[in-house]
């Protein structure tokens, strides 16, 4: 079991489950895709976004949000949206965690926003927009889980600019 988990909500777009598939294989996060989503797995630009990292995914596909929590009873998770009461930074993440967004279009179902709120957080924003991009969004979220658990897992710096012979 991962420690950092994103859950994709009937994602729409290929392109941005891609890059968060791409995210997911950089950080060693799992990635859960729960259904129906906007486009099939084999879609060409779902694997262009993240080819060269597709073998390297833990991902899992649900049913529905009930099949979701049927295999995953008593999991400590976070919703993302843009009507979240308080900002991702005022969170202690613990391990493991699961982190949800919802589809492009309409975000994460309001009954389940409601049935949260204390787990209901959002990226500040300017207002006047309606949201970030999803893949932005996760990645913002994934790394402060792991900015706050110490990068544990992750390397962290390189000699490549220390090294004089480039």
């Amino acid at each position: 079991m991962a420690d950092v988990n994103i859950v994709l909500v009937e994602p729409e777009i290929p392109q941005n489950t891609g890059n968060i598939a791409r995210t997911c294989a950089a950080t060693g996060a799992a990635l859960h895709l729960i259904e129906p989503m906007g486009f099939r797995v084999d879609d060409r630009k779902l694997k262009r976004a993240g080819l060269d990292y597709w073998h390297l995914l833990d991902i899992t596909y649900y049913s529905g949000l009930d099949d979701f929590f049927a295999r995953h009873p008593g999991i400590d998770f976070y919703l993302f949206s843009t009507k979240a009461p308080r900002a991702y930074t005022e969170v202690s993440y613990p391990l493991p965690v699961y982190l949800f967004f919802g589809k492009e279009t309409k975000g994460l179902p309001e009954d389940l926003l409601r049935a949260h709120v204390d787990r209901t957080v959002r990226l500040p924003m300017r207002d006047g927009l309606r949201s970030l991009n999803l893949s932005n969004t996760a990645a913002v979220a994934v790394y402060e889980v792991f900015r706050q658990h110490g990068f544990a897992g992750l390397r962290q710096g390189s000699d490549y600019l220390k090294s004089s012979e480039r």
